[in-house]
C-alpha cells in the first residue's frame, strides 16, 4: 500500500511540473437553450432558460415534471446532419454529431489526420431511448433489430470517430455526472504526456423514460422550474444535450496559428465514497477534487474568478457543495452561479456544456447568472450571482458530481500559464 500512495503521489508531482499548455481551439454544443454556440451564449445573457413540460416523450409525467428539452425532434436532426433514413442513430448519437460536427468546423480542421487525432465521447443514457421504445417488439421484428447495436454508451462514439474518419484514439467515459469532465481530463492528459496531438471532447445524453423515471423514483426531481441555491429548492429539471471542445497541443497551435479560445489548465477527479447516489454532507468529494484541480493548474484559491457550480438544485448536492467551497475558499469565495435552471442537469453531457460556458464566460469577460434564487441556505448563507454581471475573468472553475462519489473540478484559463 505504501509503494501505491508513493506511486500516485509522484504521478500527481510529474502531473503538476508538466507544462500547463493544453489548449481549446473549436466549440460545438446543443442545448434546451439554443442549437449552437452562439443561441446558448444570447440565452445566457438575456436569462432566457429553455425549461418546459414534456413534449416529446409519451409518459404519465409529462403534466406535472418539467425538463430541458431540444426543439428538433429526430427526423429533424436526420435531415441537417444529412444522414440516410435507414439508418440506427440513437438521439444522444444525433445530438453528439450536431455538437461535435459544429466544434471541429469552429477548431477550422480540414484535415482530422493531419496529426494524431482522437476523440473521448461521455454518455450515460446511451441509447435507451430507443430501446425503451422498440423493447417489446425488437424480438420478432426485423427492421427494428438494428438498435440493438445502438443501445451500448460506445455506439454513438463509434459513430462519431466514423463520421469524422478519427482511428489514432477512440473511447467512451461513463461516470455518471461527472463523464464529460472526465473526458476533457483524460483528453488533456494525453496531450500533456505526448500521446496525442488533438483530442475532442465532449458528450452526450438525450431524454428517455428510463431517466424520467429512475431520478422520479428517487424523489429528486421539481415540478417547477429549478432553483440552485436556493433555500426552497425542491429538486432539478432533467435535460438533453451534447457539448464537444477540440483540445490541441502547443505545437499545433503555434505550427498552425491558430485562435486559441481558453486552456484546460487544471483538472482532479476525487471519489466522496460516501452513498450510491448522494454526496456526504461534509462535501469531502467536492473539496478534494477542487484542491487538485487547483495543485494542477499551481494555482490558489484567490485566483478564482468564478465558479460554474454543479448546482444541481436539490438539497443534498447544493448542501455539499456549499459547504466544500467554504472549506476550500473560506472566507473569499469567488463569483458562482449554477446554470443549469437554463438547460436542465443533462447528465453526462452537463460537464461539456458548462464547459462551453465556462469559455463563453472567459471570452466576454462575463459571469452567467443563478435563475430562480431567492434566499440562501441559512446554515451556509452563500448567494450566487443573480444578474448578468461583468468582470476580468483570467480563471474559472467548473464542478461537475455525479452518482457513485464521482467528483470531477476543471479549470479554464484565459492563458496558458
Amino acid at each position: 500500500m505504501s509503494l501505491l500512495i508513493l506511486w500516485l503521489s509522484l504521478l500527481w508531482i510529474t502531473e503538476i511540473r508538466m507544462s500547463k499548455g493544453v489548449a481549446i481551439t473549436g466549440m460545438g454544443i446543443i442545448s434546451a437553450i439554443g442549437n449552437n454556440v452562439e443561441e446558448n451564449y444570447n440565452s445566457l445573457i438575456q436569462k432566457n432558460d429553455g425549461i418546459s413540460q414534456i413534449k416529446k416523450i409519451d409518459t404519465v409525467h409529462a403534466s406535472h415534471i418539467k425538463v430541458g428539452e431540444i426543439n428538433y425532434s429526430d427526423n429533424e436532426l436526420i435531415s441537417l446532419l444529412k444522414i440516410p433514413e435507414n439508418n440506427n442513430y440513437s438521439r444522444t448519437a444525433l445530438l453528439a454529431e450536431m455538437a461535435c460536427k459544429e466544434a471541429v468546423k469552429n477548431a477550422n480542421i480540414t484535415n482530422i489526420n493531419e496529426c494524431r487525432t482522437g476523440i473521448i465521447s461521455a454518455t450515460s443514457v446511451g441509447g435507451m431511448d430507443k430501446t425503451e421504445q422498440y423493447y417489446e417488439s425488437i424480438l420478432t421484428n426485423a427492421a427494428q433489430q438494428k438498435y440493438i447495436e445502438a443501445h451500448n454508451a460506445g455506439d454513438a462514439t463509434k459513430k462519431l470517430a466514423r463520421s469524422l474518419g478519427i482511428k489514432d484514439f477512440v473511447t467512451t467515459i461513463s461516470t455518471a455526472c461527472s463523464s464529460s469532465a472526465n473526458a476533457i481530463m483524460l483528453g488533456a492528459r494525453l496531450i500533456k504526456a505526448g500521446k496525442l496531438d488533438r483530442v475532442i471532447v465532449g458528450g452526450a445524453d438525450c431524454l428517455s423514460k428510463f431517466t424520467i423515471n429512475g431520478f422520479n423514483t428517487l424523489m429528486i426531481l421539481s415540478e417547477e422550474n429549478c432553483k440552485p441555491f436556493d433555500a426552497s429548492r425542491n429538486g432539478l429539471n432533467l435535460g438533453e444535450a451534447a457539448a464537444y471542445l477540440v483540445l490541441e497541443s502547443e505545437a499545433i497551435v503555434e505550427k498552425s496559428k491558430k485562435k486559441v479560445l481558453a486552456y484546460v489548465t487544471g483538472y482532479a477527479n476525487a471519489n466522496d465514497a460516501f452513498h450510491q447516489t448522494a454526496s456526504s454532507e461534509e462535501g469531502i468529494g467536492a473539496t478534494l477534487a477542487m484542491e487538485k484541480a487547483l495543485s494542477v493548474a499551481s494555482l490558489m484559491p484567490k485566483d478564482i474568478d468564478y465558479i460554474n457550480a454543479h448546482g444541481t438544485a436539490t438539497p443534498n448536492n447544493d448542501m455539499s457543495e456549499s459547504r466544500a467551497l467554504i472549506n476550500v475558499f473560506k472566507e473569499e469565495i469567488p463569483s458562482f452561479s449554477s446554470t443549469k435552471a437554463y438547460t436542465g442537469h443533462t447528465l453526462a453531457a452537463a460537464a461539456a456544456i458548462e464547459a462551453v460556458y465556462s469559455v463563453l464566460a472567459i471570452q466576454n469577460n462575463v459571469v452567467f447568472p443563478n435563475l430562480n434564487f431567492k434566499e440562501a441556505i441559512p446554515t451556509t448563507n452563500l448567494i450566487p450571482v443573480v444578474e448578468v454581471i461583468q468582470k476580468q475573468l483570467h480563471h474559472v472553475l467548473s464542478n461537475s458530481f455525479g452518482f457513485g462519489g464521482n467528483c470531477s473540478t476543471i479549470i479554464f484559463s484565459k492563458t496558458a500559464l
